[in-house]
């Protein structure tokens, strides 16, 4: 039985690692990379703690290399969803009981065999399966997972030793229950670590979970469940399936026991469970707790005395890394004409050295875009791009899908700054410049704030402190997280909370403290040594 208050270990960001040629860990990435691509897998759900398969099996390939097949996974059906939310229903009773400490050591173990044991595997999934070059699944796939896992841990201590004051004779308390139910979490394609950070922080404050996670992501999925085995998770804790979207939502939003949706993915499908939810509202055993991270059209606005190359490398990062399919990613900048040029130039210079294609060639920059709708979508806009009058497509503009989805990085520069890829999401490497003259920035920042419904990230880039002053008062609610003199990707667990509002989401701030707070119900606790033995007040007498 334990009688001691205790303390996590200090979290520190997992070191991110080079994988230059002829390093350990590239020698046996790529032998694990070859190993797993040439092993077809049979991805069951997980479903209490039991590997669940059905007759209906769906083949998972590579974006990059659509003719080859990793395996399949196994579809299931809303019997399915049933079974998870029971099991998790069921564990919850021992669950939520079970010392924090030990929840959080199971999460803290899951981290260090992410960074260890499971590195290359975690790395070679991700890669295969959502086709990210090797550093971008390695801040993915292992870093920013390992980070979330040990900074959620050191954030639930905090939470937990938050106490109120007491007065004579009375002891107050604060106890930090987990919600009454269970928590639903949808995850997305893009990031791996996201994916296991939206089931992991409310299981870490005692909930259970139903998990369904993107197709797309499947593979790397399995990774992460054999990771929270292995790290000890009891049964019936995180439950996932593999079930469509309105089939789920079906049985999990007519369910009394749902207590909590922890969702990353796009705004229209964000704002439809909302819709249904508040809709059901009355059936629910207590008010759900909504969570989500949705989309962006996230800017770069370069004032006349910013430095042109470094403007245009941060363009190239933050717009076409990962083929520019994260939610953080540039998707349009405003330029003064004074720099344009030289913007331009550098960029072209940029562009013409990056190499595209597989992932398993580790001089690729940029791969393929994860499906074939996502390939049709982009390559709309490109293909409008190139007929409208008010749009020029400058750089780029290549795409191809006879062997993979691969889309060029593409610039186009717009005549009009509402012009449509200055306002749509993409989500693709598509980026749109307006160029704007000198002497009307004041009024390019009210464009910038207005343009878009979204409002997660944005940077921008001047000398002069007072500009930057400005400017950030400006913006002040254009984006939950702003960079100055940097590009807008690459938060990092603990640095930089992740989060936008207007149509980006609820700006919980997930890698927080704050996302925390949202999966507790606080009981307080007031205990009177010294009760009254008589009703009347002094003031009677």
């Amino acid at each position: 039985m334990s009688n001691a208050i205790f303390t996590t270990p200090i979290p520190v960001n997992e070191p991110v690692l080079a994988y230059a040629k002829g390093s350990p860990e590239r020698t046996e990435l790529e032998v694990v990379l070859k190993e797993m691509k040439n092993t077809k897998v049979d991805a069951p759900m997980w479903i209490n703690g039991e590997k669940v398969t059905t007759s209906k099996k769906v083949s998972m390939h590579p974006p990059h290399e659509i003719a080859h097949t990793l395996g399949h996974f196994n579809e299931g059906d809303a019997s399915h969803v049933s079974q998870a939310i029971d099991a998790a229903l069921e564990a919850r009773k021992t669950w939520s009981e079970l010392p924090w400490q030990d929840r959080a050591a199971v999460f803290l173990k899951a981290a260090d065999l992410i960074a260890g044991p499971y590195r290359a595997r975690m790395n070679a999934a991700t890669m295969l399966a959502q086709s990210k070059n090797v550093y971008q699944a390695e801040i993915d796939a292992v870093c920013e997972m390992a980070d979330f896992f040990r900074f959620n841990a050191k954030f639930a201590e905090e939470i937990y030793s938050q106490q109120p004051i007491s007065d004579p004779a009375i002891w107050n308390r604060l106890e930090y229950r987990a919600l009454e139910g269970f928590v639903f979490a949808i995850t997305p394609f893009n990031f791996t670590s996201i994916a296991a950070n939206l089931p992991m922080a409310p299981a870490l404050m005692g909930n259970t979970v139903v998990w369904k996670a993107a197709e797309t992501q499947i593979y790397s999925a399995q990774i992460i469940m054999e990771v929270f085995e292995a790290a000890g998770l009891p049964k019936g804790v995180i439950n996932l399936i593999y079930v469509d979207g309105p089939t789920a939502g079906d049985v999990v939003f007519n369910h009394k026991d749902f207590a909590g949706l922890h969702f990353t993915g796009s705004t229209k499908v964000f704002q439809t469970l909302w819709k249904t939810i508040g809709n059901n509202i009355h059936s629910y055993r207590s008010y759900p707790r909504i969570v989500g991270e949705t989309g962006g059209k996230d800017f770069v606005v370069a004032h006349p005395s910013s430095n042109a190359r470094i403007v245009a490398t941060a363009l190239t990062r933050g717009a076409f890394e990962f083929q520019g399919q994260k939610c953080s990613a540039a998707s349009r900048a405003y330029i003064p004409a004074s720099m344009w040029n030289d913007v331009k130039a550098f960029m072209k210079t940029d562009l013409d050295s990056i190499k595209v294609g597989s992932v398993e060639d580790f001089g690729n920059f940029v791969n393929a875009v994860i499906d074939e709708r996502a390939f049709d979508k982009i390559t709309g806009y490109i293909k409008q791009a190139k007929e409208d009058n008010d749009a020029e497509v400058i750089l780029g503009g290549n795409f191809d899908k006879s062997k993979g989805y691969f889309i060029d990085p593409t610039v186009i520069e717009a005549k009009d700054p509402h012009y449509t890829t200055m306002e749509e999401e993409i989500f693709g490497p598509v980026l749109t410049v307006y160029v704007y003259e000198d002497d009307k920035y004041d009024e390019m920042l009210v464009t910038v704030d207005s343009t878009s419904p979204y409002a997660l990230t944005g940077a921008i880039f001047a000398r002069d402190r007072g500009v930057i002053k400005k400017t950030a008062d400006a913006l002040r609610n254009s984006a939950g997280n702003f960079y100055i003199n940097d590009k807008p990707t690459g938060a990092v667990v603990g640095q930089q909370p992740f989060g936008g509002a207007r149509g980006s989401g609820t700006n919980d701030k997930a890698g927080s403290i704050l996302n925390l707070y949202r999966w507790i119900s606080p009981r307080t606790i007031k205990e009177n040594f010294n009760p009254p033995s008589d009703y009347r007040y002094p003031f009677l007498g």
